[in-house]
């Protein structure tokens, strides 16, 4: 009996060890089995967004910058389309589900530059490719890149969970952290901004102050516990910001919970994520939940993380790269 229970501890001190290290995948996997969300219904979206067919919407931020909404898509995802006087750059793609190029294409005529602001299935477009396309410059992705052409990772890209097959980048043009990126008559900072994925960027208008955020910062759940996440990279990325943006900028994001319109937060909630951070390092806060465990940020930021003793804080890169 006593030899019994001895393998049986074994057993299951092996399971154990295992579904820790392979937690992110088994997510992934179960997702996977639920197949492609349905889309949903049509809203009501207010006075200051138009639909451009059955599925996209368009809002005017400025003459210059468009918020292309998916509000059918079940994350509700949103890209931007930001117009210089030589080219525009759109910032983020959707999952694909229909081709964001034609939308692009009826609000600018400059050549377009597709820039991910990380590789998640539900950014890249998938199959939809782009005549050129820019992608944030860390070594080991440049080391992966062979004749510029980028394969994502199973980890990178995560697209098991709604069936999209993982793609590769033909890269054009590499983004340094803290580097420029020239639209002609108009500039935006290339910000690295890790913590929801190790590839993460924004983009801050050096007219506006405006921050195109991506996954970095949006209304609801901010997803902390997925592969390439990071605590330790998300309070890097939050101080990041800080350090440059102005108190009054406005900070869009690719996601919402609800509409009307694009997501639309504040200097403000960097600030309130950068504390929550800290005190989560601190042991100042106290989450909810076992996996992932919920943090509450502000009345309108929850993040989700895994418990304490998974959580990393050691940033994977630093705050610039050469």
């Amino acid at each position: 009996m006593a030899k019994k229970l001895a393998i049986a501890t074994i057993v299951l001190l092996a399971v154990s060890v295992a579904a820790v290290a392979f937690r992110h995948r088994l997510v992934v996997h179960a997702l996977a089995l639920a197949g492609p969300p349905p889309l949903l219904e049509a809203g009501d979206e207010g006075p200051a967004v138009r639909w451009h067919d059955d599925y996209f919407t368009i809002e005017v931020l400025d003459e210059r910058t468009f918020a292309i909404g998916e509000p059918r898509y079940a994350q509700q995802n949103f890209s931007y389309l930001i117009v210089g006087a030589e080219r525009a750059v759109l910032f983020d793609a959707g999952p694909g589900v229909r081709d964001i190029r034609t939308v692009a294409a009826s609000l600018t005529d400059r050549p377009i530059t597709f820039v991910p602001s990380h590789f998640h299935y539900d950014h890249v477009g998938n199959e939809v490719t782009f005549e050129r396309v820019a992608v944030v410059d860390l070594p080991y992705l440049r080391e992966r890149a062979a004749s510029g052409r980028l394969r994502l990772t199973f980890d990178e890209h995560l697209g098991l969970a709604e069936g999209f097959a993982t793609p590769t980048l033909e890269v054009d043009e590499w983004l340094a952290p803290g580097s420029r990126l020239d639209l002609g008559g108009r500039s935006l900072e290339v910000l690295y901004t890790p913590g929801h994925t190790e590839d993460s960027i924004s983009l801050r208008d050096l007219d506006s102050g405006d921050l195109f955020a991506g996954d970095f910062l949006y209304p609801g759940p901010l997803f902390a516990f997925l592969p390439n996440s990071g605590l330790g990279d998300y309070l890097q990325g939050a101080e990041t910001v800080l350090d440059v943006l102005g108190d009054t900028a406005r900070v869009f994001g690719a996601h919402r919970t609800a509409p009307p319109g694009a997501p639309l937060l504040a200097t403000r909630d960097v600030a309130d994520l950068r504390a929550a951070l800290l005190a989560i390092r601190d042991g100042g806060l106290e989450g909810e939940g076992v996996y992932p465990v919920v943090y509450r940020v502000n009345e309108r930021l929850d993040l989700l993380a895994e418990p304490a003793w998974l959580q990393r804080w050691t940033p994977r890169q630093p705050r610039t790269a050469d």
